[in-house]
């Protein structure tokens, strides 16, 4: 392990275990979304604003996973212009405030 592992399990790769995915379809769904990610690792919390039931007109989704292992958040990053649906997807990690 990195730096010895970490005290917390968070700090291994001074990373962080949430990606921020944007440009996502408005026809994907939030199921279709945790397909998708899921085989990366597992999946401790899946947000896709807006909502699947969101009667707004959406141009474009934002979606935001959460894994129990930072690892499976720095492979996601590779995902980084894969097409799903219609659009290349931008994954970011997601530094939430400390």
């Amino acid at each position: 392990e990195l730096l010895g592992g970490g005290i917390m399990g968070v700090e291994v790769h001074n990373g962080t275990d949430v990606i921020q995915v944007t440009n996502v379809s408005p026809s994907a769904s939030s199921e279709q979304m945790r397909t998708l990610f899921g085989f990366l690792g597992k999946i401790e919390e899946l947000r896709l604003f807006p909502p699947d039931d969101s009667p707004l007109p959406v141009s474009s989704r934002v979606c935001f996973v959460k894994f129990q292992e930072p690892d499976s958040a720095v492979m996601a990053q590779h995902l980084t212009n894969t097409v799903f649906v219609d659009r290349a997807l931008i994954v970011v990690p997601y530094k939430q405030d400390i």
